[in-house]
């Protein structure tokens, strides 16, 4: 009974309640009606990144890839990107001070960088600011204090290069990653980044950076060893007359002893032997009038001493003593285990480029001898590759859509001048305008000038490295003992820089470095009859 009375009570309440609302036309509301949001899922923050000014525009582009908000406050950001010491750091990053190309001076002392970093008027730098970007300005200030008024001038990376060759004389400072071959690289302290031998703990021009959360990756460094591959390219070999009796008298390496050095260095030595070895051939004559020329087997030795690891058989005495001669030739390549182009058993052998990988960089040489008399490579006969440049142009094209850097080498005519011809010109552009990113002529006796065309480098000739021409000394033509080595760095698949090594031919068969007064002097004169302005020192 007392239930039911508890019920009754309930059910009048209600009726109540519900005439109350008819009478004031009060439906139930919605939520959003009251100003009350309810929501389906819980919202996270953002996660926000703050980069410090003197990070560089290529570790940004990294760091903004993680997709977080930009805060340019470190305060409130969720990771900070700074610099820090280099116990601290999970990026180490490489700088390179340069010039334009065509600067003389090799190597500055940190010393005299630092001086004029804090206002010294004297010293190679006097007179030119350093150029940089505005994050490259940054880090060195913070590693060396604000510089002083007039020694740095801030410019936009992409314009750099182009800013420095208006300005010549003229310096800069850039990451490794922004290297080019228009930019010279000078060393510090007689230590460059783009040697196989640098030294990084000694290096000045090091910026470390960390991340604040340890999950978020970067990259450890910009100059990494194992993407980098060092190309050395050579002139003339001719191991006949003179060279050879020098050989015979002092022993197989000696024409080698004083390059060999720097030849080592190199990751990949390319030599462009012109004459074939052949097991009839005779004890060298210094007085031999005709120009058929021929190898001793035992001369391979020098090859081998030096550490050969590219041949090219463009050349024109290739087939000077027939195809048993080129056919021993191959042999003894082919035993040592040095990869030959521009020549070979027939001429699909001959044409084929030769392709190689080296620290994950894709390598392509391809070849072609343009005097057609002296290219003998036929569809069943050995010898030089003809230039068929439709055919270059393909074969070029093709492997720079694989991911190659190409070298095109050409065996040419000869001049007793710097210059290069107009249809010289021509050619060798024209495998520049295919995709070679390097143009080299090796069949110069006389060095050529050079230049830097549609994003490629072409030197037009190297001159001699091991053959016995001297000069005045033996009535021929004056300064042909001047010869160019040249290396080129490739680095992750890209071409980034030239360094030129010069040298003279000292008793018919040994090149040495050229002195520091030698080396300037011709430098000055091969860079003006390139074309290039030259800085005065």
């Amino acid at each position: 009974m007392r239930a039911f009375r508890i019920v009754g009570i309930f059910v009048f309440l209600l009726l109540i309640v519900s005439l109350f609302l008819a009478l004031i036309d009060i439906s139930p509301a919605e939520p959003d009606d009251l100003g009350i949001s309810i929501p389906l899922q819980k919202d996270f923050p953002t996660p926000s990144l703050y980069i410090n000014p003197a990070v560089p525009s290529s570790l940004r582009i990294e760091a903004s890839k993680a997709n977080y908000r930009h805060d340019d406050d470190p305060r409130d950001a969720t990771v900070t990107l700074d610099m820090v010491r280099k116990d601290e750091a999970d990026s180490e990053w490489v700088y390179a001070l340069v010039g334009p190309f065509s600067t003389l001076m090799d190597d500055v002392s940190s010393r005299e960088l630092l001086d004029f970093w804090h206002g010294s008027d004297a010293g190679p730098f006097a007179g030119s600011p350093l150029r940089m970007a505005e994050s490259t300005l940054e880090a060195l200030t913070a590693l060396w204090g604000k510089p002083a008024p007039g020694v740095v001038r801030t410019v936009f990376e992409d314009q750099l290069t182009d800013e420095l060759w208006r300005s010549i004389p003229s310096w800069g400072i850039v990451p490794f990653e922004e290297l080019e071959p228009r930019l010279k690289v000078l060393s510090l302290d007689g230590n460059s980044p783009i040697r196989n031998d640098f030294k990084q703990d000694a290096y000045p021009l090091i910026v470390h950076f960390r991340a604040s959360d340890p999950s978020f990756v970067l990259p450890a460094t910009n100059r990494d060893p194992s993407k980098m591959t060092t190309v050395m390219l050579t002139g003339v070999t001719a191991l006949v007359r003179a060279t050879a009796a020098k050989m015979e008298r002092h022993g197989m390496t000696y024409p080698g002893e004083e390059i060999r050095p720097l030849l080592l260095s190199s990751d990949i030595l390319h030599i462009n032997n012109e004459v074939p070895f052949y097991s009839m051939c005779d004890v060298p004559d210094i007085k031999q009038k005709e120009l058929v020329f021929c190898s001793r087997m035992k001369y391979m030795e020098l090859l081998t001493y030096i550490d050969t690891d590219v041949v090219e058989l463009t050349g024109d005495h290739f087939a000077d003593y027939g195809d048993q001669a080129m056919l021993e030739t191959l042999q003894v390549y082919e035993q040592a285990g040095i990869p030959y182009y521009g020549g070979g058993a027939d001429l699909e052998q001959a044409r084929n480029p030769l392709v190689m990988e080296h620290h994950g960089n894709k390598i392509a040489f391809i070849g072609c001898n343009d005097k057609y008399a002296y290219a003998t490579a036929a569809e069943t006969e050995p010898g030089a590759a003809p230039c068929d440049y439709d055919y270059m142009r393909a074969r070029i094209m093709e492997l720079r859509s694989q991911g190659y850097v190409v070298i095109a080498t050409f065996q040419y005519e000869e001049y007793n001048h710097p210059q290069a011809t107009e249809i010289q010109m021509q050619e060798f552009r024209w495998q520049a305008d295919s995709g070679a990113q390097i143009v080299s002529g090796s069949q110069a006796h006389f060095a050529q000038v050079m230049e830097f065309y549609n994003g490629s480098f072409i030197h037009y000739g190297l001159g001699n490295l091991f053959f016995d021409q001297m000069g005045r000394n033996d009535g021929g033509i004056d300064n042909i003992r001047q010869q160019f080595v040249d290396e080129h760095v490739i680095y992750d698949g890209r071409h980034i820089s030239t360094e030129l090594h010069t040298f003279i031919l000292m008793d018919y068969s040994q090149p040495r470095p050229m002195n520091e007064a030698e080396r300037a002097k011709f430098l000055r004169y091969y860079f003006e009859q390139s074309g290039w302005r030259v800085p005065v020192q």
